[in-house]
């Protein structure tokens, strides 16, 4: 209990001065409060009141002090300061306000703990000496435990720390779109700085029921295999899943270039990443014309585990900054793992008990909070989305393991890319039995899904016929025939990375594919036969095709009469092969 103030000034204060000081202290902390006056230079003009770790700085350094902080908060929706500017500095008047100052007991390892600060909150950024910014992770009794953004050697024991009494977050705005960012926002690509439009907190409660509509609006990926089988709407999360180089970013990447000319924001977050990878990453982006609508955030593995736990509820920030505006947000976290193995890294050094399987028991809390900020807004909030698609790195294939489980409970369906898979060729790698999409056709135009038919119903019997005849050498003609249909359907569904297909391709390639036409084509000419067909498609048939990419619609005479122009062209290819034979 606080029993002692100490008053410091530059002129002893008289009876009258000193009786005001104790009325004060009664009316905020209660009678006996003792007060000890000590003369001070250093506060002309002015006086510096400590009660415990509350300081009340009236000096005119304090007074400054105040000043500064309220013209940070200024803005106006149109970012315009200059207007606030003057109406504040007319109107403004110093006020006796407290300042809760604590001591650094003990620093390193991008962790501080600080006592005095009985009133900090969870979350709230704490500034130290040299300008280093803190937030608050962890409250105990008689101290706090911080994680620290900055160099922590310019911090030493016993050195003072300022509550802020604001709340971690980041500066957003439109002039972030086609930059790259640190956790904090501020810009590491050589740009130059970045004129923010406004400040939001990193963390913020996820949209509630009310505030939210269904998930019926596509996102297409441009990738067949997951367009067709396991569509993406906007507000979605679903999860990539699998193990190490089995193309888990390549299918996240291919979705932000098909995002071009669709109105959608996009975010990526490198959660430690090799810089190289990013370079690259951001290379493909700029050379494909997508990094013009793309916001890349980075907390590499060269940066502190501050900075990689920080790094994807600073990129949702910004989503949201968007989302409210009646935008459409596609957020990629990428990946999860090293999140989590960041959490854990300072939850063990802030000394809280580790949980199951060595993780910290609020991992799940940690991803939940992140993940259920994913949403499409109801038309009363503006209409927005985010849609979230997080990935998650797997051991071995492993997806029963801890965090996998953890996130796919979280998510709206996964999608799996199998290591054997991607060895033998098939690209993306995708498990078909093990992927996912709760949203479902929902989430697909009626094109795509009229075409798409029976398609994943075929592959995983497919799958299963492959098993079981795959020592057999004697096999009748329906198993053949089955065989060569679901082989037929994988070389369709092969794709090369960077090049996501437009809505009309994917429609003409899955009717050819499910009508069995290209069975009559060796395996190895697959690709160039349907590349020949849908070129012949676009050239002869071109109103066909831009009804179906602008609409989405397809009537049954229109699929029936695809199916036709397929298999005409199909013996039109045969009977030239013949004659060049």
């Amino acid at each position: 209990m606080i029993r002692r103030a100490v008053l410091y000034a530059a002129v002893s204060p008289d009876e009258a001065q000193l009786a005001r000081f104790r009325a004060f202290l009664d009316r905020r902390y209660g009678e006996g409060i003792e007060l000890e006056f000590r003369k001070s230079a250093l506060y002309q003009g002015g006086f510096r009141l400590e009660v415990g770790a509350e300081i009340y700085d009236w000096s005119t350094k304090g007074r400054i002090r105040q000043l500064r902080d309220a013209l940070t908060q200024l803005s106006d929706e149109k970012g315009n300061i200059i207007p606030l500017l003057k109406e504040s500095l007319a109107d403004w008047e110093p006020q006796v306000v407290a300042e809760e100052v604590g001591t650094v007991l003990a620093v390193g390892d991008g962790i501080a703990v600080v006592s005095g600060l009985e009133h900090a909150e969870y979350g709230e950024i704490l500034l130290f000496s040299r300008g280093i910014r803190g937030m608050v992770q962890e409250l105990r009794p008689e101290s706090v435990g911080c994680i620290l953004f900055g160099d922590d050697s310019l911090i030493a024991e016993g050195s003072m720390v300022r509550r802020t009494r604001r709340r971690a977050g980041i500066p957003v705005g439109e002039r972030f779109l086609g930059r790259v960012v640190n956790a904090l926002g501020e810009p590491v690509d050589g740009k130059g700085e970045i004129e923010a439009d406004g400040y939001r907190p990193a963390e913020t409660p996820a949209p509630g029921i009310v505030d939210r509509q269904p998930v019926n609006a596509p996102l297409e990926t441009g990738i067949l295999a997951i367009d067709s089988m396991f569509p993406i709407g906007r507000g979605q999360r679903e999860l990539i899943i699998g193990d190490r180089q089995t193309g888990k970013t390549a299918i996240a990447i291919d979705t932000i270039l098909n995002q071009r000319d669709k109105g959608v924001v996009c975010i990526y977050v490198a959660i430690g990443q090799k810089m190289s990878s990013v370079a690259r990453l951001v290379d493909t982006l700029r050379k494909s014309g997508a990094l013009d609508y793309t916001i890349v955030v980075n907390a590499s593995a060269g940066e502190s585990a501050s900075m990689q736990y920080i790094a994807p509820y600073a990129g949702c920030a910004i989503g949201e900054y968007f989302m409210d505006r009646g935008r459409d947000v596609l957020i990629v976290y990428d990946d999860l793992s090293k999140h989590a193995v960041a959490y854990r890294a300072l939850s063990l050094l802030l000394g809280r008990s580790p949980g199951r399987e060595a993780y910290p028991g609020d991992v799940f809390y940690l991803h939940s909070r992140l993940l259920e900020r994913a949403a499409h807004l109801s038309e009363e909030r503006g209409g927005g989305s985010m849609t979230a698609l997080p990935i998650v790195e797997t051991q071995g294939g492993d997806i029963s393991a801890y965090i996998p489980t953890n996130i796919i409970s979280i998510t709206d369906g996964q999608i799996f890319l199998e290591s054997s898979l991607f060895f033998i060729g098939q690209r993306p790698a995708i498990n078909v039995g093990l992927s996912v999409s709760r949203v479902g056709s929902s989430a697909q135009t009626k094109a795509v899904r009229a075409a798409a038919g029976t398609l994943r119903l075929d592959l995983a019997q497919y799958r299963e016929i492959e098993v079981f005849t795959q020592f057999s050498s004697d096999l009748d003609e329906l198993t053949r025939r089955q065989i060569s249909y679901g082989q037929s359907l994988l070389m369709l569904l092969r794709q090369r990375q960077s090049s996501p297909i437009p809505r009309h391709r994917q429609v003409l390639m899955l009717i050819a594919g499910m009508a069995h036409i290209l069975q009559e084509i060796p395996k190895e000419e697959i690709p160039a036969f349907t590349e020949g067909m849908l070129d012949w498609f676009e050239n002869t048939y071109a109103d066909l095709c831009e009804s179906i990419r602008t609409s989405g619609q397809m009537s049954d005479e229109e699929k029936a009469r695809i199916r036709s122009l397929a298999e005409q062209y199909l013996h039109s290819y045969l009977a030239s092969h013949r004659e060049e034979s």
